[in-house]
């Protein structure tokens, strides 16, 4: 996909800034997809107070780590893409280090090394590739022709795998997948062969014995055979899903009402405030509050990519594109492994899960968002 730039390599915007309102002219903030993201959230709100047994403790702890990510995005909306663009290889090269870091000196925890404690503080170098990647790959693309020549494509590819090579050894599936889908989106967008594409699945389907083999933990393996068959045991590893499969469908269309989920309150969903946590909004809002949150984040997505459309510049457009197809992905993967349509890799819904880490980045790449939607007068001059 392609997204077409007009023949200075700028589009004709349209707008302008005589209609954007106050908040996006003082603060540098979409106020459309600030709406959306503070509805969102408010909508994790009400599903983790029911989700932790009606806590307000629990809740009060996420409002907090909410205000810190939004604080995070409003202090990186301030900062024009010009910005973004000069630090590029800089904030890649600093989290590539990090990563490296992590495998040499992290905490090892569940089998897991994906943690550095400073002392003052300990932080996941992870979650810092999903915006540093794209911004690279947008860095690298953006100043040539598009679609890239061959050689620039492997580039750009090498780079992509460096990070999703170090974070899956950690190991850590699920972020490494959204790595891999932050870099992948901004080249599909920057117009990737479709012949190269086919060559790339042809690679992966003929190495595919190698990764299971060799490039797969034990409980990896056994994450995949679940989905495959959950019944095959119910028990152990098939537990979890066939637990939240069941809430989905006990939702029916209108759902059991808030604080009403049997299967949350009566402990039957793990990890019902973290990666599971749609399980619960299903039961208790079912299939109309499912649609109507899945309405919310596609409308984001749309936000975002429509963003990417009236962007300045290449470097802009891709990276717009790239950061909300990412967000498309990171939902998708979430919904689909709870509701049994993917393996189970580890990912939290967006906005909705409690945690702090992967909220604060989700926050800061749409700060970026909104650097690039509300600098454009700024930038072209």
């Amino acid at each position: 996909m392609w997204l077409p730039t007009s023949a200075n390599g700028e589009s004709s915007g349209g707008g302008g800034a005589a209609g954007l309102g106050l908040v996006q002219r003082r603060l540098h903030l979409d106020a459309t997809l600030l709406g959306m993201l503070l509805l969102l959230s408010t909508v994790g709100l009400v599903v983790l107070y029911s989700a932790f047994g009606e806590s307000l403790v629990q809740v009060e702890r996420q409002l907090i780590r909410l205000a810190i990510a939004f604080a995070v995005m409003v202090v990186l909306a301030q900062f024009p893409p010009l910005v973004y663009r000069r630090w590029a290889p800089w904030v890649y090269a600093a989290s590539l280090a990090l990563l490296v870091a992590v495998l040499v000196a992290g905490e090892l925890g569940g089998g897991a090394r994906r943690w550095l404690d400073l002392g003052v503080v300990r932080f996941q170098p992870s979650e810092f590739m999903k915006i540093a990647l794209p911004l690279l790959v947008a860095w690298l693309l953006a100043d040539r022709e598009l679609p890239p020549g061959f050689g620039r494509t492997m580039l750009a590819l090498l780079l992509i795998a460096l990070p999703v090579g170090l974070i899956a050894v950690q190991p850590d599936l699920g972020t490494s997948i959204l790595v891999a889908a932050a870099g992948g989106s901004v080249l599909f967008l920057a117009g990737l062969r479709w012949r190269i594409m086919a060559g790339l699945l042809a690679l992966l389907a003929a190495a595919a014995p190698m990764l299971w083999y060799f490039g797969m933990q034990g409980y990896q393996r056994q994450r995949v055979l679940t989905f495959l068959d959950p019944e095959r045991d119910p028990l152990g590893a098939g537990y979890n899903i066939i637990q939240s499969k069941i809430a989905i469908g006990s939702g029916g269309l209108y759902g059991k009402g808030w604080l009403n989920g049997t299967q949350a309150h009566l402990d039957f969903i793990p990890e019902r405030h973290t990666d599971f946590v749609f399980a619960v909004l299903a039961e208790e809002f079912g299939f109309i509050g499912v649609l109507l949150v899945l309405a919310l984040y596609f409308a984001v997505v749309a936000r975002g990519l429509w963003i990417a459309h009236h962007a300045q510049d290449s470097f802009g457009r891709l990276l717009a594109g790239g950061l909300a197809l990412t967000f498309f992905v990171y939902f998708f993967v979430n919904i689909g492994m709870v509701s049994g349509l993917l393996p189970v890799v580890g990912l939290p819904l967006p906005l909705i899960s409690f945690g702090g880490s992967s909220l604060v980045t989700l926050l800061a790449a749409f700060g970026i968002l909104m650097s690039i939607h509300t600098h454009r007068r700024l930038w072209s001059s």
